[in-house]
């Protein structure tokens, strides 16, 4: 059997792609934010459905650290480092389960039940020197009066309390 010299090429070719791009990743994974969940088995509510489950809450958690370090990105200067640990989390809304078994997998939003996170977090410079360190209780009460351009995001509401906490904790700088 012999091989057609265009498909030699093409494997070439692919293969000189995939190692150049193995090569960047490292730097792609070269992030200045970093989070973790401090026992997230005992958060007050990280569910997915009235009867959770490890991979549902890990798919949330998820999502909340991908956010989180897309948007803490932007706040943090090159050089520094943010290390956010959550110690606690409480979605909002919740579910349910007198609503019967139609209703009962469907997280109810209401006021009541407003999205709260506990989080602990430490921001050093280059040098490794400790910039700022604090706690927060992360808290909403108006949540649901605030106007949200994603209504279908099942976690906007966390997103929008990170959001506030990036803003007033790590202003940023005017750039011209």
């Amino acid at each position: 059997m012999k091989t057609h010299p265009l498909i030699l090429g093409a494997l070439a070719g692919l293969a000189a792609i995939s190692t150049a791009l193995a090569a960047e990743t490292p730097a792609k994974t070269d992030t200045r934010v970093e989070v973790t969940f401090a026992s997230p088995e005992k958060f007050a509510d990280v569910r997915d459905a009235y009867t959770s489950s490890d991979r549902g809450r890990d798919g949330i958690l998820s999502q909340i650290r991908d956010y989180l370090v897309s948007r803490a990105d932007t706040y943090v200067s090159p050089g520094q480092k943010l290390t956010v640990t959550f110690t606690d989390i409480d979605l909002a809304g919740d579910f349910e389960p007198w609503r019967g078994s139609e209703g009962m997998d469907v997280r109810i939003v209401k006021d009541i039940y407003p999205p709260k996170m506990d989080l602990e977090f430490k921001l050093t410079g280059a040098d490794g020197a400790v910039l700022k360190e604090g706690k927060r209780q992360l808290r909403d009460l108006a949540f649901v009066s605030k106007l949200s351009i994603n209504r279908s995001d099942m976690l906007r509401f966390e997103k929008a309390l990170l959001d506030d906490w990036l803003k007033e904790d790590f202003p940023r700088t005017k750039s011209g």
